[in-house]
């Protein structure tokens, strides 16, 4: 692969559109960022889990702080590239844009999952593979059905930013190239899925082929679609890893689920006593001045993601020939060396056993479930089914933009599924209580 052509301006649904000779306030990854930070998708992310329960009075991260921290991390990546690659390139201008691709697409990255966090994805799979959903696998080709049961928010992020909803106009968010292809960190269809990650789904197979081919990304299957993954994916990948293992732990010492010697160990562990010995005693000074302890965290929090960033840049430069050829086939953030490997390893460990295992993470996984299951079961139905007089009031309650676009059963069930994907944690289970009883106005 070549930077002359891994970069290009191209969008999605605009691409016989012709930039203007007048002069430009920002450049064309500029408004990819601005067109997603501004976005109504984007914005409701802020009610979505990330891991924990949103509390009312401690404040965690949800979906779009995540998001936003993940682009200042991808941002950084991508500028410390840009510096290596406009050696080899100099005649580029939009070498220097990486880091703003990155951060794009950072931004965008979470915009597919669903609400109540990751176990989202997994309720909206389990539908279809082992609940109520089950009925419609005969309707459908075995590749539309992998859709489904292997649901994934990547995948729909892909569909959300690209799709034409009704109403809407051609290519969706109409996002540069570049952008796109980087928030494909599983760049094959669903049936190449040995676990529940992939890129697209069958809807958006042939834009995705279409990117490829513009960018020159190399096929690695054409019976079913695969590609090597596009080089930027491994620093919006690197951030998101970055930012949710480590940001995860500072979430968990402000609940009380860590203790503040525990996180402080944890971070501490990603230095090495003899190639840091500065660094550490710095840190020790400043912890001295600093007594406060939820900023010795913030401290030490941000000290550890300023290291993981340079340690992961050090590994894309050290394997760039083989990233480029498409055959690195690890993520930066595992192939990290010596006690950084160590370190991450214990995090990895430490928010598996105590954290993501925790009582309030749990409780909220039963009950996106639930609640989703219930969802599914309603509103799929009534897009099968739409002549039944109860699902007809049902589909009243189905957005225009979701309005199926064929009479397709795969586009039937995607609608239901976009509607689904797309609410906040609180609208899902505020329809949830209305649909089933539980909450009707006027009814104490």
């Amino acid at each position: 692969m070549n930077w002359n052509q891994l970069l290009s301006t191209k969008r999605m649904g605009m691409e016989e559109w012709q930039t203007s000779a007048r002069p430009e306030d920002r450049t064309q990854f500029q408004r990819d960022y601005d067109r997603i930070i501004f976005s109504s998708p984007f914005r409701r992310m802020q009610n979505k889990t990330q891991v924990f329960p949103l509390p009312e009075h401690i404040f965690v991260h949800n979906r779009l702080t995540h998001s936003l921290e993940v682009a200042s991390v991808g941002r950084s990546l991508g500028n410390l590239l840009a510096e290596k690659v406009a050696v080899v390139f100099p005649e580029n201008p939009l070498v220097s844009e990486i880091g703003t691709i990155v951060s794009a697409a950072c931004l965008a990255h979470d915009l597919g999952n669903p609400p109540f966090g990751h176990s989202g994805e997994s309720a909206i799979s389990n539908f279809f593979q082992n609940g109520a959903g089950k009925e419609f696998q005969q309707q459908l080709t075995p590749a539309e059905w992998s859709d489904f049961i292997r649901f994934d928010g990547n995948a729909n992020a892909l569909r959300l930013l690209m799709h034409q909803f009704n109403g809407k106009r051609p290519g969706g968010f109409a996002l540069t190239y570049p952008t796109l292809a980087s928030i494909v960190k599983y760049p094959f269809e669903s049936s190449l899925a040995t676990k529940q990650k992939f890129g697209f789904f069958q809807s958006e197979k042939v834009q995705f082929k279409n990117i490829a081919a513009e960018l020159q990304i190399p096929e690695k299957s054409k019976d079913q679609l695969s590609f090597q993954r596009y080089p930027l994916v491994y620093l919006v990948e690197a951030a998101d890893d970055i930012c949710y293992q480590i940001m995860d732990l500072e979430d968990a010492y402000k609940l009380g689920i860590l203790s503040y010697d525990r996180v402080k160990e944890l971070f501490l562990n990603f230095y090495d006593t003899a190639e840091d010995k500065k660094a550490l005693k710095s840190i020790e000074e400043t912890l001295t001045r600093v007594t406060d302890k939820n900023e010795q965290i913030s401290y030490l929090r941000a000290g550890v993601i300023g290291k993981l960033i340079h340690e992961s840049m050090r590994i894309f430069e050290e394997n760039y020939e083989s990233i480029l050829c498409g055959s690195f086939s690890k993520s930066l953030v595992d192939s990290l060396h010596n006690n950084q490997t160590v370190a991450m390893k214990q995090v990895k460990e430490v928010s598996f056993s105590e954290v993501y295992a925790h009582r309030t993470v749990v409780e909220i996984e039963i009950a996106g479930y639930k609640i989703i299951g219930t969802l599914l079961d309603e509103f799929v139905g009534a897009v099968i089914n739409p002549k039944d007089r109860y699902n007809k009031k049902i589909l009243s309650l189905l957005p225009g933009q979701y309005q199926p676009e064929s009479e397709s059963p795969y586009h039937k069930i995607q609608s239901a599924v976009d509607f689904i994907s797309g609410m906040t944690d609180v609208f899902a289970l505020d329809l949830y209580r209305k649909i089933t009883g539980i909450s009707l106005p006027g009814v104490v």
